[in-house]
């Protein structure tokens, strides 16, 4: 059977509108039904104009339904005179460029609110750090590109002289069990519940992305994510954390959504530039008003690919608690780089966070700082000025060129030893050097949260670039 022949003209033959229906109809069939005969494709789509109520939900005629019933022009987007209220946290150590992003992002005319955690620095779209509130609209580029981005902490009552006591252990372990970058997969991915989700069958864009998704449960992407043996301290009782006080062995990852999250990142970022054109300064920042198909399409793709980023974890650390043998005694897991729906001031809202974390009252997190540096177990405080949010890490101080230009193999070596550190793999655009200080990071958000316990990294696994 031949390639679909499917003109304009054939559609308006049948009674469509000469608007954006007829483009967008042609696009999805050539891409969904290109190996369906011509008759078929026409009698579906004269379905559709007849009754376009009965279509609104549907994965792949939604927008056509859409479409047909409302036929809105997209119309250029302005930039609002003045900003929506806002608060940044450490202000005096953030780049002019990230406060330039959010300023911007906080006259969009969806914007109600805003906040810059003190890890905050220069990104695309919204800055590294950024939150911002908009109302009843999802901007993909203020979640980010990898949907859903999280750390996971588990906790084990051994004794934390085993790691440099038995630290070859430790090391097969993480080369065994762990697996990063684009290419590197387990050879027999774990089943998991996250693929029987409505969503990879009635989202015809996420459904093409499930084989992938299947093959990459388990893994890490590259840049900064790792897996990583440490040591937490935990400084005192607290009956959200329940765990005594103490020093254990812990395993501390940090990934997000893979290729999926990716790819839904990609596609509805290019639909939401189409749909809301905006200046150029603005153009990262386009939206998807979640009335419509699409943004309901995104919003439904991101809760997935979020839930998928913590299923991949979560196979991590029961890879490497079954090589342990061992059973955690608490797992505490945070993530950034989402879209929540939240009440500001009596208002439902859309929260983004893009690289900053929840920090609602009683709310658990994981902070880390670098290879070598602390991280912290917190508890959030709901602190109506940063949004109930908290940053996500310590923030570059130097970019990833910057960092490859400037140092040395020579310099993370001595660091390293300085701090008896184990590596395994990592680039030198992750070296601690070109990271803020976390301590100092942590002092400018006291008024967030509230630190329960410390986590001191000793053997670090990473892509190997």
């Amino acid at each position: 059977m031949g390639k679909l022949k499917l003109r304009g003209k054939d559609l308006i033959a049948i009674g469509y509108p000469q608007n954006k229906s007829i483009t967008i109809a042609m696009e999805l069939m050539l891409k969904y039904y290109k190996r369906e005969t011509k008759e078929r494709v026409l009698k579906l789509l004269k379905e559709v104009l007849d009754n376009p109520e009965h279509f609104k939900q549907d994965g792949t005629f939604g927008k056509i339904a859409e479409a047909l019933t409302e036929a809105k022009k997209t119309e250029f987007r302005k930039l609002n005179a003045t900003r929506a209220p806002f608060t940044i946290f450490g202000e005096n150590d953030i780049e002019n460029a990230a406060k330039d992003q959010l300023y911007t992002a906080l006259k969009l005319p969806i914007s109600k609110a805003g906040a810059l955690m003190p890890d905050g620095h220069f990104g695309y779209g919204l800055p590294i750090g950024g939150v911002l509130a908009t109302e009843n609209a999802v901007i993909p580029y203020g979640v980010g590109v990898d949907i859903g981005c999280r750390m996971c902490l588990s906790l084990y009552d051994i004794n934390p002289s085993y790691i440099e006591g038995h630290k070859e252990r430790y090391v097969n372990i993480l080369e065994n069990q762990t697996r990063f970058g684009m290419n590197e997969v387990h050879k027999s991915p774990n089943d998991h519940a996250i693929f029987e989700r409505s969503e990879f069958r009635d989202i015809p864009f996420v459904k093409r992305l499930k084989d992938k998704a299947y093959k990459q449960l388990g893994s890490s992407g590259g840049g900064n994510h790792f897996v990583e043996f440490g040591i937490v301290e935990v400084l005192a009782n607290d009956e959200v954390l329940n765990v005594p006080p103490g020093k254990y062995v812990a395993v501390l990852s940090h990934s997000g959504s893979r290729g999926l999250g990716a790819n839904i990142a990609k596609n509805y970022t290019y639909l939401a530039a189409k749909q809301t054109p905006l200046p150029k300064e603005a153009q990262h920042l386009a939206w998807l008003d979640l009335n419509t198909h699409d943004g309901q399409e995104y919003w439904l793709a991101m809760n997935l690919a979020g839930d998928y980023a913590s299923a991949c974890h979560h196979d991590i650390h029961k890879r490497i608690a079954k090589a342990l043998g061992e059973r955690p005694l608490a797992m505490v897991e945070n993530h950034h780089n989402f879209a929540w729906k939240e009440m500001i001031n009596g208002e439902e809202l859309i929260v983004h966070r893009k690289g900053a974390t929840p920090a609602q009252e009683n709310v658990l997190g994981i902070i880390p700082g670098s290879m070598t540096a602390p991280g912290f177990i917190v508890k959030g405080k709901g602190n109506p000025l940063s949004l109930s949010s908290a940053s996500h890490g310590a923030g570059r101080v130097l970019s990833r060129a910057e960092a490859k230009r400037t140092l040395t193999r020579s310099d993370l070596n001595r660091v390293l030893k300085d701090h008896g550190v184990t590596l395994i793999g990592a680039g030198l655009d992750e070296a601690p050097m070109a990271y803020k200080d976390i301590n100092k990071v942590m002092a400018q958000q006291t008024e967030l949260i509230d630190v329960l316990g410390t986590f001191t990294p000793k053997i670090v696994r990473m892509d190997r670039g």
